[in-house]
């Protein structure tokens, strides 16, 4: 089957963008995990689809896959290309839409200079919709908030992370200098623990000055990538709860910078995070999908 696609990059992070307004491909997650694959595919962190809006309440439907084929959630680095993808194609002349997520609706502001701000809804603190499995920890009260310490295999001593929701599962780590982090080692001890049944990304920040932190973050499904938009807004609302950061804070990522603001110490845990940052188109193709099962 032969299907056209768009290359496109948020701060490093990058993504084929399948349009599916017209004529669904019916993909399943084999052929995804084909398009991702770098060596035998077109290579991606992950797949993004444009679909029609399933509502009048919203312009389309944002359906995001990782690099193993399996839908996620949300994705804040893809909704930046998302938006930026519908207005250069000319499928909307809007410059600011609302998608539809499997997480909820998001707001997509595409600015004078190209770059991207995204309404990235209200962060989730509850255990049970992260989701997380508590039971048995003891948490360390820090700010106004907690973190708990998680026993991880192969580590000696517990491991203390703050956990949220993006609309998808976070465990942030406070690090004293990212470049030695043991992402590798600890990101998929950490993303498949029997603590997260719907398994964990996992970010490793370190705090340079209250507006500032750099942050690498290993991704549920696709391993360390160079960006990751809602781990930079998780690790920013989870800096500010524990009274590390102010609410603006420009997060430095391998890829590039994104800017994140969370007004939620003044207007209250359930105000909107906002995410700032590049959407970039690379090339445009035709690929011929295998048939894969």
């Amino acid at each position: 089957m032969r299907v056209p696609f768009t290359k496109m990059q948020g701060a490093g992070n990058d993504f084929i963008v399948l349009d599916e307004t017209r004529q669904r491909y019916h993909l399943n997650p084999a052929q995804y995990r084909w398009l991702a694959d770098r060596h035998f595919g077109v290579g991606a962190d992950q797949i993004l689809t444009v679909r029609p809006a399933p509502s009048p309440a919203v312009d389309f439907e944002y359906v995001i896959h990782n690099a193993d084929g399996g839908e996620v959630e949300n994705c804040g680095n893809g909704a930046r290309c998302f938006v930026r993808y519908v207005h250069d194609a000319g499928l909307t002349p809007k410059r600011c839409v609302r998608v539809a997520t499997r997480s909820g609706v998001l707001t997509l502001q595409l600015q004078d200079d190209g770059r991207v701000t995204v309404d990235m809804g209200a962060p989730v603190f509850e255990a049970e919709r992260v989701p997380f499995e508590p039971t048995g920890l003891t948490p360390q009260p820090e700010g106004d908030w907690l973190r708990w310490p998680l026993d991880v295999p192969g580590v000696a001593a517990p491991v203390s992370v703050a956990v949220l929701s993006m609309g998808n599962p976070h465990a942030v780590l406070r690090v004293d200098d990212v470049d030695a982090a043991p992402v590798a080692d600890w990101g998929p001890r950490i993303e498949g623990h029997a603590r997260f049944p719907r398994r964990v990304n996992v970010g490793f920040m370190q705090v340079l000055d209250r507006g500032h932190a750099r942050l690498r973050v290993y991704e549920r499904g696709a391993g360390e990538t160079l960006a990751c938009g809602t781990g930079a807004c998780a690790a920013v609302v989870a800096g500010i709860r524990l009274g590390w950061l102010d609410e603006r804070v420009d997060v430095a990522l391998r890829g590039g910078v994104l800017t994140i603001e969370w007004p939620g110490l003044r207007e209250g845990l359930a105000a909107h995070v906002r995410m700032t940052g590049p959407a970039e188109p690379v090339f445009t193709g035709v690929v011929d999908v295998p048939d894969l099962h």
